[in-house]
């Protein structure tokens, strides 16, 4: 009975873990994510910037990333095979040296995601949002925008 009762419980782990998925991304910044389904109909992605265009700028040290609440329209595969979708977000840039900077970037954003496979799809997304920018010159405030070009992989 205790196996039977692990191994279900070992089963349940496995089977709610199972949607998560990872990927990378280009467009006006580049990076690796990592998305956690919480429903069927709604993840939360992590993002890691990894712009290497500014990584290394004026002798400063740029790095990124964003926290994105994504979900699906309903009827979200009437679109033959497309899903859109969309989301919230906060993004967030640091810069280090000799420009020191700290840009927050909350955002909106809608895309399209295609499922090639069963474990791998691609995206297309863009997002715009107000940015507020902290730098050594003072106070940067603006709107902001940003596309992606990306690829998932799916655990199932």
């Amino acid at each position: 009975m205790k196996k039977a009762l692990l191994g279900l419980l070992a089963l349940s782990a496995v089977s709610t873990a199972a949607a998560d998925s990872v990927g990378g991304f280009l467009g006006t910044s580049s990076g690796v994510y990592y998305r956690n389904d919480l429903t069927v109909n709604s993840s939360v992605r992590y993002s890691l910037n990894l712009n290497a265009v500014n990584l290394f700028r004026g002798g400063s040290l740029g790095l990124g990333g964003d926290v994105a609440y994504l979900g699906q329209f309903p009827g979200g595969q009437a679109l033959a095979g497309f899903n859109p979708y969309y989301g919230l977000g906060l993004g967030a840039d640091i810069s280090l040296g000799s420009n020191n900077q700290l840009y927050v970037y909350p955002h909106g954003l809608l895309g399209l995601e295609y499922q090639i496979t069963t474990p791998i799809s691609v995206f297309v997304e863009g997002s715009v949002g107000p940015y507020l920018g902290l730098a050594d010159g003072g106070l940067d405030l603006g709107l902001g925008y940003s596309a992606r070009l990306g690829l998932n992989y799916t655990f199932r």
